[in-house]
């Protein structure tokens, strides 16, 4: 018998789009049709700095409906974090199945063997002293990084200029520190709009037209767009930012420098800068635009705000993920988890939790108390409620 191939895929569905079904359907077609198609996603929180629109279960479901099957979940404290740490935590979550043989993502180029070469020059440790010297001449992170790692190849790196790209360079580098066996499946995006109209509308469309009242029918595939529907339905979505901004604001409000100097990737002048606008933004939109400069994006900003509510330092983050958690699963997603090839603690049931200890338990302690903060932003009282996270069971297809 031959063995399928197992592919993985890092992701936020928020909320699952038909862009996400085509990439779930390219990636069967480049690896063969019966491949298993492993998702790894954020839960509570995501990279944007906001809690997700929809509810993590609810996407996990939907991205079962739409293709994918199984999901995994990607812990908080990588999920909150830059491209290079979200990156790591998800190939970590992968490679720790042991039985993943390629990492599917969308490319403005296409071009693999592009992407590991640029990965290549950004993990030669003669980049750091490089990346400084732009630094100081007031470059940007993202420019003073791109500028060093073309110095060092001697060439243009087209691809540090690519938002997609940029994150596929990520994935490959993880991979590379793991000294994983996972290979890179670039796949070229045709790209998410931000068009009402268009053929594969962004998420971040779906989420506008969510909390506005309207519906998605037709920028999800029907399946999905039913489970949308009745979670929406429930009052249990969907979550807005603006929905926690006050919990957010007392916390940042009463916090000291030290306590924002606490914070992850608090440098670059960002904890002095929020400590003042928190004494003065009436909403987090005008917080974040006091704080942000030249040097300070706005989704790091805004991940450090979120880190405060939930907590989370640079010294509170783990090193590595510690367990994998099962979010959905469908028969062949199951086969997979039923491989005995895995190196973490596997979470079906959340008391199991319970036997995990140290970092990885404060990891998944982490994951509940942010289920636990994002359902005070549900639009219905009755739906606030804490502790789901020990309640509530994988879906199963």
């Amino acid at each position: 018998m031959i063995a399928i191939k197992i592919i993985g895929i890092a992701a936020e569905y928020d909320p699952f789009t038909n862009g996400h079904a085509d990439h779930v359907r390219r990636t069967r077609l480049a690896a063969g049709e019966d491949c298993a198609v492993v998702s790894v996603m954020s839960g509570s929180f995501t990279q944007r700095g906001e809690p997700a629109c929809v509810g993590k279960v609810a996407r996990a479901k939907a991205a079962v409906a739409g293709g994918a099957d199984l999901v995994l979940e990607l812990p908080a404290d990588f999920a909150l974090a830059s491209a290079e740490r979200f990156a790591f935590g998800a190939v970590s979550v992968l490679d720790a199945l042991g039985c993943v043989d390629m990492m599917s993502f969308g490319s403005e180029s296409g071009d693999a063997a592009e992407l590991v070469e640029t990965a290549a020059v950004l993990l030669d440790p003669a980049i750091d002293a490089l990346i400084r010297d732009e630094l100081s001449r007031g470059a940007s992170y993202a420019a003073a990084r791109q500028r060093a790692a073309e110095k060092l190849a001697g060439k243009k790196l087209p691809a540090l200029a690519r938002p997609n790209d940029i994150l596929g360079i990520e994935y490959i580098k993880a991979m590379r520190r793991l000294g994983s066996s996972m290979e890179p499946l670039a796949l070229l995006r045709e790209g998410a709009h931000d068009a009402d109209d268009a053929v594969f509308p962004s998420a971040s469309v779906l989420r506008a037209r969510l909390r506005r009242g309207e519906s998605v029918d037709g920028m999800t595939p029907p399946a999905c767009a039913e489970i949308i529907k009745a979670e929406v339905a429930s009052g249990r979505e969907p979550v807005s930012p603006e929905a926690l901004e006050t919990a957010a604001l007392a916390v940042l409000r009463r916090m000291e420098l030290s306590d924002f100097l606490a914070l992850p990737d608090a440098g670059d002048g960002l904890a002095e800068r929020m400590l003042k606008a928190a004494s003065k933004a009436r909403t987090l939109e005008e917080l974040y635009e006091l704080t942000k400069t030249r040097r300070l994006a706005m989704s790091r900003i805004r991940r450090a705000a979120m880190c405060a509510l939930l907590g989370v330092t640079a010294e509170s983050r783990a090193a590595a993920p510690g367990y994998i958690r099962v979010l959905a699963a469908n028969e062949k997603g199951r086969a997979v988890l039923k491989k005995k090839t895995r190196r973490l603690p596997l979470i079906t049931k959340a008391a199991s939790a319970k036997k995990l200890e140290g970092a990885a338990l404060r990891e998944f302690l982490l994951d509940v108390r942010a289920s636990d903060l994002r359902s005070l932003g549900r639009p219905a009282p009755e739906a606030r409620i804490a502790g789901e996270d020990w309640l509530t069971s994988p879906y199963m297809a």
